[in-house]
């Protein structure tokens, strides 16, 4: 029966990968039966064995086939580090041992070729960037770049002020719609975003509506 429903599995997800950036039968799949959490238009994600449950994505990620979230790490101060000590569906323990908090990425995160996200790593911000190969051992602060082994702060994508007027207009809630609208009507804004081209736009359009804020089963939004 296992074996059937692995087929099973492999081949509804090669359908709904088909609309893989807008799909949300695809995001409630993932949602309600792996506790991944994908926002519209994410992408290169929806693999439970390079995400592991309790990882929450926001909208608008990019992110690389061959990236890949370590959830927990095998105790180092047990009697050996064999998962026979820490999972009981090998039948050793009574309970589950590990039980590892939700990682929260937000909007627009771009993460490159073979990164690792490590289990300290509970956070990444809005903007970020994570560089090919990096190991992140910390949280990630928005609009930061980091590479490296372990990853380490490059620089900051914009200037404070710049990302003070980003993030007041929340364009990561517009639908694809309402981006290429605002790329036809500043396109200032979306290729070369400064104050100024930020405050020439009042409105944005086709911002999300409220029941697409969050899958369901999702970790709360983080204070940050």
């Amino acid at each position: 029966m296992g074996a059937l429903r692995t087929v099973v599995d492999r081949l509804r997800l090669r359908l709904l990968l088909r609309d893989e950036y807008e799909s949300l039968p695809l995001r409630k799949w993932f949602s309600t039966s792996f506790a991944v959490d994908v926002g519209l238009y994410s992408y290169g994600c929806f693999d439970r064995w390079r995400f592991p449950p309790r990882t929450r994505i926001g909208r608008y990620c990019s992110i690389a086939k061959t990236a890949r979230i370590l959830d927990a790490n095998h105790p180092l101060e047990a009697l050996t580090t064999h998962p026979y000590l820490y999972e009981r569906r090998f039948g050793v323990v009574a309970e589950d041992r590990i039980d590892p908090e939700w990682l929260v990425i937000e909007d627009d995160v771009w993460i490159s070729h073979n990164a690792i996200i490590s289990p300290t790593c509970k956070f990444i911000g809005r903007g970020a960037v994570i560089g090919a190969g990096a190991v992140v051992t910390h949280s990630v602060d928005r609009y930061t770049i980091v590479a490296g082994i372990p990853a380490r702060v490059l620089r900051r994508r914009f200037s404070d002020d710049v990302i003070a007027a980003i993030e007041a207009t929340r364009w990561w809630e517009m639908d694809k719609a309402g981006l290429r609208d605002l790329v036809a009507s500043n396109p200032d804004m979306a290729f070369r975003p400064s104050v100024t081209s930020l405050a020439r736009q009042a409105v944005l359009p086709g911002l999300r509506r409220a029941d697409d804020r969050k899958p369901a089963g999702s970790a709360p939004d983080p204070q940050h």
